[in-house]
């Protein structure tokens, strides 16, 4: 069996009347790089941009809560854990916590911890829903 990877999730929303465009361009450009010194120990820095798709049933391309879900990984539990004691706390930066403040609704913001396994899946040559 692989090792798992143990992951802080962090559900991110842009600041009211701020365009997403404007928003992406803002955190990869400034803020990622500003948040890139608080990640000793982790093994990857992610950032995932959601694009809302309309619900299938209504129609409606409704707003979701969250931006961005960004990901911090980790190899170790040991240090993994020690993270999400520091992030739990709410202790930041002064620099970082301003840049948060001009970027995010901080109201909005949730995160979550997972622990993901990889699996080896046989490779397919037939197309999805062909017989």
């Amino acid at each position: 069996m692989a090792a798992p990877t143990f992951k802080v999730l962090i559900f991110l929303k842009r600041r009211p009347g701020m365009p997403l465009e404007a928003f992406c361009d803002y955190y990869e450009g400034v803020h990622s790089k500003l948040c890139a010194k608080l990640m000793i120990g982790a093994s990857r820095y992610v950032r995932r941009y959601v694009e809302p798709r309309p619900n299938s049933l209504t129609g409606k391309d409704d707003e979701l809560e969250f931006d961005v879900i960004t990901e911090l990984w980790y190899d170790d539990r040991a240090v993994f854990e020690k993270a999400v004691d520091l992030s739990s706390r709410g202790r930041l930066p002064a620099d970082v916590l301003a840049d948060e403040e001009r970027l995010f609704d901080r109201s909005k913001t949730r995160y979550a911890t997972v622990v993901e396994f990889d699996s080896e899946l046989p490779r397919r040559t037939d197309r999805p829903g062909s017989a």
